[in-house]
């Protein structure tokens, strides 16, 4: 892979810049996810992340590795914001780059369930009825679970 790159920020991402350094001759194909911090029932009113230095990066560089070999990608861009966080704010970016669409798009897919149940980051909720730390949820595994990969996080 030419080009790989993680930051734990707490600034939202440049996604244009991104996008630009990840661009080359033999990229065919770049894929992206924005998530968001999502409210599902009305009650959250920010989401609160923690990750412990140096090992959250070193973890996530291992992924983006994992992904460049499992999809010959040309580069990979992830970025995940930590501190509080506000209902529709970003809170992760990843750009995956490829010679072909399909290997690009499954990069991403896979970073994606990669960063949800294997990223060691620590999530607190904060609504109007107080706080509470997010606990894992067996769904997510099932997602990683696709690639081969089989590990159990939820409760």
């Amino acid at each position: 892979m030419h080009r790989a790159e993680v930051t734990i920020q707490t600034d939202v991402f440049d996604l244009q810049a991104d996008s630009r350094s990840l661009a080359g001759a033999r990229v065919g194909a770049q894929a992206s996810f924005l998530g968001l911090v999502r409210d599902d029932d009305g009650s959250l009113q920010a989401l609160e992340l923690e990750h412990y230095p140096g090992m959250t990066e070193r973890c996530i560089e291992a992924m983006v590795q994992e992904a460049g070999r499992r999809f010959g990608l040309q580069g990979a861009i992830v970025r995940h914001r930590v501190g509080r966080l506000g209902v529709g704010e970003p809170i992760v970016w990843v750009l995956t780059a490829a010679p072909h669409r399909r290997a690009a798009l499954d990069a991403c897919a896979f970073l994606i369930d990669y960063l949800k149940t294997q990223a060691p980051f620590w999530k607190k909720e904060h609504g109007a009825a107080g706080s509470q730390w997010v606990d894992a949820r067996e769904a997510d595994d099932a997602a990683l679970a696709r690639w081969g990969i089989e590990r159990s996080n939820a409760a």
